[in-house]
Order: C-alpha cells, then structure tokens, then sequence
C-alpha cells in the first residue's frame, strides 16, 4: 500500500509541476500591463475569489502585501452584502476563477464597472466572461487536475498560485523592495530578528560590562569575569580605549604559566591584544558571523574611538532568536 501512496504523489507533483512549466511560454504583454496597472495603483490590490480560488487569492494578497504593494482580500460573496465598500476608485481589482464564471465574482463586477475600477483576472478560459470583462486577462490553463476525475482544483491552483507569485515579484523588483524592507514587514519573524536587530539591542552594556584598565592585578580582573558571567573581560589603555580582552580560556593558558603570579600580576601580562571586535550599530547577524568564522563565544563592541561599550556572547545571540 505504501508504494502505492508514493507512485500517486509522485504522479500529483509531476503533473503540478508540467501545469506550473508550462505557464512560462504564456507570458507575454498581458503580464506587463497587470503589473503597471497594480505599480502605478495609488489605492490597493483588492483581491477576489470564491472557493479554493478565493483561498489562493487570500495567499496573493498577503504575499503582496508583504512584499511592497499593499493588497488585502475581499471575499466575494461579503462583498456583494457591503464589503463592496472597501474597495475605492484607487484601487485595482484582481480576480480568480479558474471557469471564469463564477456568480459571486461576476455579481460584482458591475458595481467595479460603475465606478472606474480597473480589473485583472486570472482565469483557465480566455473566452469565459470574467476573461472578457477584465481590462487585463493572465491566462492560467491547465491540461488536467492531478485528481484522476480531473474534477478537484489542483493542478490549476498550484498554477494561479505560481502565477500570483510572478507577478508579486515582478513588483518587488520593478519597486527596488529590498530585504531591509520585507523585515519591517516581519519585525517577528527569524528574517526580521536577522535584518533589525544590531548588536546594541543585545549587548551587555553599562554596569553589565565587564571592563578593566590595563593595570589592574589579574585577581581583580577574575573577579570581574566571575561577576559579569560573559567569560571574558574588555581591557582598557590609559586613555580608556580598548587595549586586549582576557576571557576563560586565556585563564587556561595562564594556569600552565607559573610565572605568573594570580594575585599580582597585572592582567596587560596576560592579556590578549588587538582583539576582534565589532563597532555599534552593525547587525546582529554580523556578529554572528565573526563569530563563527574566528571561532569564538564572545566580541566587545566598541565606539568610532575604540571605546569598549558592551560585550555580548552567543548565548545572547541564541536567546535574540538571531542563530
């Protein structure tokens, strides 16, 4: 039975993926005039669809939306009981229906006429009477639905999905939307914690920094690393810029050393100069990197002067959701 379930889902992305391929030679000026109509669009993309179109219409929008052309969607049956009023003369309409007659889109489309609103639709029939009704018609016809009685919406909706998706980035490229953006649309998620965090919202700074002067007796130093509970300790010169760092595993190095004395010997003994480091307002995500490529647990992060002004270690990348 197992072989079975494996041959129809091969089969099912096989015959997706031929509907998918073969919407490439489609394209054609039909595609440039949907997209300028929507880049030049002062109001919103309202997008429409009953059913499973309506489901892939939802997707459309919300992937507009987050990738710079605000677009929300309308469902079209509400839309005919007074959902009609979110939509305004600035805006552009684009409607799915795979047969292209679907009553609650065509129900619709008077009021749009009425008002100047300009129509997309994305149908599987060019001669339908949504295809003929729309300013700009994107065919989107499929050879067969993966359900084997041709009947289930499959084939055509991965399609008008893939298609919604050419079209969102056509946009994204044709606005110079840019990563930086998409991660102001999606301050929650991993790529925006990569893209806005920078390392002064996870560093230790402050009374939390652990600091010493280049002077002072490696036991005091310790003791700073021991309180501060980063592993390390930022050392500064005379001048209060950044001289050396000193964490755990130089500790390591210094107990096979015995002619250091632990009490007294100051910590510029044992230090290590010229350390890395990364300077205030670069992303978390750079540190991250340092990190890994120096191999260390730890970075200071210092002002234009050399001035140590935080420290931070991969626990407080772990816990920002940065790694």
């Amino acid at each position: 039975m197992s072989k079975r379930f494996q041959d129809t889902a091969r089969r099912v992305l096989r015959l997706e993926a031929d509907a998918v391929a073969e919407l490439i030679d489609s394209i054609d000026t039909h595609i440039d005039r949907a997209c300028e109509l929507m880049l030049h669009c002062s109001g919103r993309v309202i997008v429409t669809g009953m059913g499973k179109s309506g489901h892939i219409g939802d997707k459309i929008a919300a992937t507009l939306a987050s990738t710079g052309t605000p677009s929300f969607f309308v469902h079209p049956a509400e839309a005919s009981h007074g959902d009609l009023g979110m939509i305004t003369p600035d805006d552009v309409v684009l409607a799915l229906s795979n047969s292209g007659e679907t009553h609650e889109v065509l129900s619709i489309l008077p009021v749009l006429k009425r008002r100047g609103i300009p129509l997309i639709s994305i149908t599987g029939r060019p001669e339908s009477t949504l295809a003929r009704q729309a300013e700009v018609h994107i065919p989107v016809t499929v050879r067969e639905e993966a359900c084997p009685h041709n009947l289930a919406p499959t084939s055509s909706t991965t399609a008008a999905l893939a298609m919604g998706d050419a079209l969102a980035i056509a946009l994204l490229e044709a606005r110079g939307f840019s990563a930086e953006d998409f991660a102001l649309s999606h301050p929650g998620g991993s790529l925006g914690r990569r893209l806005l965090l920078t390392v002064d919202d996870v560093m230790h700074a402050g009374e939390r920094l652990p600091c010493v002067s280049h002077d002072t007796p490696l036991r005091d130093a310790l003791l700073e690393v021991s309180q501060k509970g980063l592993g390390m300790t930022a050392i500064t010169d005379a001048d209060g810029r950044l001289a050396g760092i000193f964490t755990d595993g130089d500790l390591r190095r210094v107990l096979d050393q015995p002619q250091i004395d632990l009490r007294e010997s100051p910590i510029s003994a044992v230090m290590t100069s010229g350390p890395v480091v990364i300077r205030t307002g670069h992303l978390a995500a750079e540190a991250l990197k340092v990190m890994e490529q120096k191999k260390i647990n730890g970075l200071i992060v210092v002002d234009e002067d050399a001035r140590p002004v935080g420290a931070l270690n991969m626990h407080d990348l772990l816990r920002a959701g940065v790694v």
